[in-house]
């Protein structure tokens, strides 16, 4: 066991290596090096011009003045940098970065992000290395290795995925209980749409994990209220202009588009893993694959609450249902490649399923390094790249079905990963019950 548990620390190690070395060097070569920092970073300091960074002129205007340190954005960097889309929360949250000059503050988000991450992982490993020390080991390092966006891009989903997994296990370990309050609610402020499926489980579960989550809902509400009004006081419509600029990014043709027009560039459908970019190669009308994709998640998040509600507490069956909801909520709704880090939560539960071993445990980890392979950045880069330079047919049940593993693997994954874990958590929840 001593010997299993070195190798498995070495994969973490080499994991973060690999995180951080492909990471950085991406993010100083690559055409999109921190565009959605850049986001965060502009919007912010324009807010703290007592501009309006939800108004595209106010915001771009902030931008272009800082064009020296962005000599090679295109024009396609600029429109997404200049349409602002999210909460004031994150504003408040970036406005410490925005203070300083361009250059120590991306690499102060960046190095941030890192870390957040790192610690995170650090978590689930720790916990999954009791049972699966190998198998765990393995998951953490194949994990780390598709996360290299999180560093390049700069998006805020690495921290809000980073304190919500961190948060998880405090609470479930019952330590360090208001740190894990504080980071849950930081995460809600950033990604509420990413990290609330994961408070839901704890508001369904027990009385104390429904203590620790109404805890945290009401710091969230402290702390959104105060941001809310601070923005409110610079841009007092800022509601109505973020609402248009949704509409504006989700538009046809947008950046946040799921529909066949992201065909035309599959390493930008391939970073999308919502089912609605499946459902759309059959029908490109929003009313259908919106529909669709409801359809088939619905029933599954319903025998989840029902099966969450009725079951007794335990840790094995805890970590369970967060992996599954980790899953499951990336199906339904607007997601993209870095949400699904949060699938780290899937480490633990597998540990679970192994210590008790046989043709379970085995289908979980081939499903489960599945999920981590084909929701990673360099996996879905590599088949979305190839699949641009063969040129495959848009059109017919050929077409479609090789777009679909080459343009779309993640959401596939996804789904078949989200009714295994289902399954296993209301078999574990039925065979945990007192007869």
């Amino acid at each position: 066991m001593k010997q299993a548990r070195l190798d498995s620390f070495l994969l973490f190690v080499i994991g973060c290596a690999i995180f951080v070395g492909v990471g950085v060097l991406y993010a100083r070569s690559s055409l999109v090096s921190q565009v959605d920092f850049k986001c965060l970073y502009y919007g912010s300091r324009c807010f703290l011009q007592h501009s309006d960074p939800y108004r595209q002129s106010d915001l771009l205007r902030v931008y272009q003045a800082a064009a020296a340190d962005h000599p090679s954005d295109t024009a396609a960097i600029q429109r997404i940098v200049a349409l602002y889309v999210n909460l004031p929360s994150a504003l408040v949250f970036a406005a410490p970065f925005a203070m300083l000059p361009w250059g120590p503050a991306h690499w102060l988000w960046m190095s941030f992000t890192a870390v957040c991450f790192i610690f995170a992982t650090y978590m689930m490993w720790r916990d999954g290395v009791r049972t699966a020390p190998r198998i765990s080991g393995l998951l953490i390092f194949l994990f780390l290795c598709g996360s290299e966006l999180l560093v390049e891009v700069g998006n805020d989903a690495g921290i809000a995925v980073a304190l919500c997994v961190i948060a998880a296990w405090c609470f479930l370990e019952d330590r360090f209980v208001w740190a894990g309050t504080l980071s849950f609610a930081l995460s809600l402020l950033l990604k509420p749409h990413v990290t609330g499926p994961i408070l839901l489980y704890f508001l369904l579960s027990n009385q104390k994990n429904r203590k620790y989550a109404l805890r945290t809902v009401a710091v969230t509400l402290l702390f959104g209220a105060a941001a809310v009004l601070w923005v409110y006081h610079v841009v007092p419509h800022w509601s109505s202009e973020l609402h248009a600029n949704l509409r504006e990014i989700a538009a046809v043709n947008g950046v946040n588009d799921p529909g066949p027009a992201a065909m035309d560039t599959p390493a930008h459908g391939a970073r999308m893993v919502s089912l609605q970019t499946v459902f759309s190669l059959l029908n490109g009308e929003p009313h259908f694959y919106n529909l669709a994709s409801y359809i088939v998640c619905a029933p599954l998040l319903i025998i989840w609450t029902v099966t969450t509600i009725r079951t007794g507490f335990s840790k094995g069956s805890a970590w369970l249902a967060i992996a599954d909801i980790a899953v499951l909520s990336m199906l339904p709704l607007y997601h993209r490649q870095h949400d699904t880090r949060l699938l780290l939560l899937l480490v633990p539960a597998m540990a679970t399923l192994w210590a008790y071993g046989g043709i379970i445990a085995k289908i979980g980890f081939w499903l489960t390094s599945a999920c981590a392979l084909l929701t990673g950045d360099v996996v879905c880069e590599f088949l979305a790249e190839t699949a641009n330079r063969l040129r495959l047919p848009a059109h017919g049940l050929p077409g479609h079905l090789l777009n679909l593993g080459m343009t779309r693997p993640a959401p596939l994954i996804l789904l078949a990963t989200g009714a295994f874990y289902l399954w296993a958590y209301v078999r574990h929840a039925r065979q945990s019950q007192p007869v």
